[in-house]
């Protein structure tokens, strides 16, 4: 079996790098948000589209990387090698797909020769084309390109030829009338290169009515005398050498002046004495498929550009071009859809005058414009076969005629969604139709032309979300930094100041909970747009995140009353009423100021310096604005510090829980204890809660560290319990972020599992503002507690305006006064009325009612006299360690 190379030029290897590019865009779209994810969807459309694209090329494709596993390949490879698409999935190894085509009989030699061979012709960067026989009785043609990468894009080709003849055994015919009868140019010449004998095909090409007249020409008669010289040459060579040339690509032009290029052989001719006496020619005309594969190529070349990145104007110029080379006495335009939907612009045309752009920048898109404005609308196909008769040629009929175009044939350039995206315009400068096959040309045109365009719009896309907020479409950090240091470098540059603004929407999360996060999104597009309003057009305001946003008063003159100015604007337009699902809102602002040279000389002290003065306006109460000083760094750093040892502390088993005692006021017996956790910080000793629950919500680290203090609290009381105390009830807090935790009953019913505490012996307090912020999904809540037989409070009750309605409903046992009510009991006109009333709706509720924060004997005289159930606080026990309290339970604790 033999494999003949031929160098030729082969199909580039730009399918294979647009699959690299395929897979990097799906890539990068998936960690992108909602409005991002909508876009990788369209993107893995357009990969499906490319896929589709492949399938439909006539040949056999594949892509081999340098391991010589298999990329990608299309059905026809399949459907050449007898092999099912299953048989050539992507990754699988040049071997195995060798070792599949001996199976199925379409392999030209044993497997390990044809690796061997496979090897060789991929060795160097030039591209081969060679061709095989299969077992199997067909000849198949190969175009390999090898890769830079090692790896190599291939085409195989079907070239069998299966041609039937007619039986002439018994019709004579002359030698005239058979060489007539050859298609291709068929010619006999002297020692002097004259013609002797020439075919019908040869003469009618050169002008001649008879064969007979070209008896005694020479090339220099029919051809351009540099032609002709070349011509010469060759045969002089094989009229002195006696070798034949066999296979010679030669460029000529006819009669006509039509160019064509034909595959000529050239035999020497000789007597009976083996002298040579002339030589035979014969060409055949190969211009169609010149023109195959210089289109061929040239698509090739230009699916490269598109998976490079190649300039948008630079593929589209080299489309029309391609378009150009391949139909005569056309020229060609693209014209692409502008941004605002309604007009046309350039977008290549390398062949048209200088004017033609103004020309096209200017035309509509509609019903009844010109004819690429009018395709570009309809979405079809507009032939004008003479432009002079048209009335949508009206207004550029002067151009028209000066520059000698008498049709137009406009083609809608569409999405893979059936969008316009433009118009592919071709000009002829005579009367008439397109053809059939130019339609298939410029049809192909088209499709290539879209994916171009659809690549740059999607790459215009991914950047603009690359450097932009999904919800808001404001500039992001990274671009916001990036307009900082230009910022700062303008002000450094011309002595100006650079202010960088903080800005946090005020309770944004309490709206969101209560409205949905849909409502949260709109009230977030609403102020960052007012937000934009406000602002000069040199200046940025770009979304962090969440609520935070900040605004960049850029070029600002020192000293200046701007700045002021600006914030004002800010906080009043933020203020300002909003309408969101029927409810009418107002939300305030809490922001920071930090300006360049005074707050920092690089961007990221000033965002980090406006950061802390944020937290300052908030600290301050909300709904103002703040400007940062030094002394502001040193407590974020410390809160920063904080909050990393914070998250240590879990690991190290740093916390401890405090048990404080709760005692009925009749009996004087302890019933129960409430779990306080405290912070045993390496270097800073025991600490509160107050210090590190507020640090612990912000960053999420209430959830592990809620959980242990209730595993731990139900281990404990089990521990009293197997000691011989008699048993009491342990009461542990629920943060906000727990309780809305859907998974809280499983991790409640899993801590009493494990420590073995039946459900009766344990109490959760929740805060009463906790319960009022969803009353139907607190409920559920509670009752999903409830049957678990895990009792419940309501913590800190008077402070969170509870209706009478709610309360009842709540399946809770006991309602605890808030200490801020006890304080000042004895003195407090307003705090003796509340203790009072909540003593009464809990005794009308059946709710036992406990007092903290009880500290005093006169507080005690008072609760016991308005019959108040339960008290806790220093009075009777501060809060202790479990060690400590075992013994204080032996003495005080109720009998069982």
């Amino acid at each position: 079996m033999n494999v003949h190379p031929k160098g030729r030029h082969a199909e580039s290897s730009e399918n294979a790098r647009l699959v690299e590019l395929l897979r990097a865009v799906t890539d990068a779209h998936e960690t992108a948000l909602r409005e991002r994810d909508a876009t990788n969807i369209q993107l893995r459309a357009q990969a499906l589209r490319y896929q589709t694209a492949v399938d439909r090329i006539p040949q056999g494709v594949c892509f081999f990387d340098s391991s010589a596993r298999l990329i990608l390949c299309n059905r026809r490879y399949a459907e050449i090698y007898r092999l099912t698409i299953d048989q050539v999935r992507p990754g699988a190894s040049l071997r195995e797909i060798a070792e599949r085509r001996a199976a199925a009989g379409t392999s030209p030699m044993a497997v390990d020769d044809y690796l061997a061979h496979c090897e060789a012709v991929n060795i160097g960067s030039d591209a081969k084309t060679w061709i095989c026989s299969l077992k199997d009785g067909r000849t198949i043609e190969i175009e390999h390109q090898p890769m830079p990468d090692g790896g190599w894009v291939s085409t195989h080709e079907d070239i069998t030829e299966r041609q039937l003849y007619r039986d002439v055994a018994d019709q004579r015919i002359s030698l005239q009338a058979l060489i007539n009868l050859v298609p291709d140019y068929l010619w006999v010449k002297d020692t002097h290169s004259r013609f002797v004998v020439a075919n019908r095909a040869l003469a009618r090409d050169w002008g001649r009515d008879r064969t007979s007249d070209m008896i005694g020409l020479s090339d220099f008669d029919i051809h351009t005398a540099e032609n002709a010289r070349v011509f010469r040459a060759r045969e002089e060579l094989i009229l002195r050498t006696g070798e034949p040339m066999v296979d010679e690509e030669e460029l000529i032009v006819d009669a006509s002046g039509t160019m064509k290029w034909i595959l000529s052989t050239k035999v020497p001719l000789r007597n009976e004495r083996n002298e040579i006496v002339g030589l035979v020619g014969i060409a055949h005309d190969i211009t169609t498929r010149k023109l195959a594969d210089a289109l061929r190529d040239g698509q090739a070349e230009i699916l490269e550009m598109i998976a490079t990145n190649a300039p948008l104007e630079a593929v589209l110029d080299r489309l029309v071009r391609l378009v150009e080379s391949q139909l005569t006495g056309i020229r060609g335009s693209i014209l692409l859809l502008g941004e605002d939907g309604l007009h046309l612009r350039h977008g290549a045309a390398p062949s048209m005058p200088p004017t033609y752009r103004a020309m096209a920048d200017a035309q509509a898109i509609g019903p009844s414009t010109t004819s690429s404005g009018i395709a570009v609308y309809r979405r079809e196909t507009v032939v004008v076969a003479d432009v002079r008769q048209d009335r949508g040629w009206d207004a550029v009929r002067d151009y028209a005629e000066e520059h000698q175009i008498r049709s137009s044939w406009s083609m809608p350039i569409l999405s893979h969604q059936g969008q316009s995206l433009g118009a592919l315009a071709l000009y002829s400068a005579s009367v008439r139709q397109p053809t059939e096959s130019e339609l298939r040309l410029a049809d192909v045109t088209t499709r290539i032309a879209g994916i171009a365009i659809e690549r740059k719009l999607a790459d215009d896309r991914i950047q603009f979300m690359a450097n932009h907020d999904a919800l808001t479409g404001l500039p992001n950090r990274a671009l916001l930094k990036d307009r900082l240091d230009q910022a700062i470098l303008i002000a450094k540059r011309y002595d100006r100041c650079a202010t960088v603004a903080f800005v946090d929407v005020d309770n944004f999360k309490t709206i969101n909970d209560s409205l949905g996060h849909r409502a949260g999104d709109e009230l977030l597009k609403i102020v960052a747009k007012r937000m934009v309003d406000c602002v000069r057009v040199s200046d940025t305001v770009a979304r962090l995140g969440g609520d935070e946003f900040v605004v960049l008063l850029f070029d600002q003159a020192k000293d200046s009353p701007g700045v002021a100015e600006a914030l004002t604007r800010l906080h009043l337009a933020i203020a300002a009423p909003i309408e969101l699902d029927g409810h009418q809102l107002r939300v305030t602002s809490s922001i920071g100021v930090a300006s360049y040279p005074e707050d920092g000389d690089a961007a990221d002290a000033l965002l980090a310096n406006a950061d802390a003065a944020m937290y300052r306006a908030k600290a301050d109460g909300r709904n103002t604005y703040a400007f940062y000083t030094p002394d502001l760094n040193k407590r974020v750093r410390e809160k920063l510090q904080l909050q990393e040892d914070l998250r240590n502390a879990l690991d190290r088993r740093e916390f401890v829980l405090f048990y404080q005692p709760q005692v009925d006021l009749r009996t004087d017996r302890v019933f129960a204890v409430e779990a306080l956790i405290r912070w045993n910080h390496p270097t800073r000793g025991l600490l509160p809660p107050m210090t590190f629950i507020p640090i612990a919500e912000e960053s999420g680290l209430i959830m592990p560290i809620g959980e242990l203090a209730l595993r731990e609290a139900c281990r404990q009381n089990k521990a009293w319990q197997d000691s011989g105390a008699a048993p009491i009830t342990v009461c542990v807090n629920v943060s906000t972020r727990q309780f809305r935790d859907k998974e809280l009953v499983n991790v409640v019913a899993d801590a009493l599992r494990e420590s073995g505490l039946e459900a009766r012996y344990l109490e959760l307090e929740v805060t009463e503002s906790l319960l009022m912020r969803d009353i139907d999904e607190a409920l559920a809540t509670m009752k999903a507690l409830q049957t678990l037989g895990v009792g419940l409070a309501i913590d800190d009750f008077g402070t969170g305006y509870s209706s009478l309605a709610a309360l009842k409903s709540f399946p809770v046992v006991r309602l605890k006064i808030d200490k801020s009510f006890i304080r000042d009991l004895p003195n407090d006109e307003h705090d003796r009325a509340v203790t009072t009333a909540v003593i009464s709706l809990g005794q009308k509720l059946n709710l036992r009612v406990i007092a903290e924060g009880v500290e005093t004997p006169d507080q005690v005289a008072f609760l016991r006299e308005h019959q108040c159930d339960e008290m806790q606080g220093y009075q009777f026990s501060k809060p202790i360690p479990a060690s400590d309290l075992e013994a204080l339970l032996k003495r005080h604790a109720a009998p069982r």
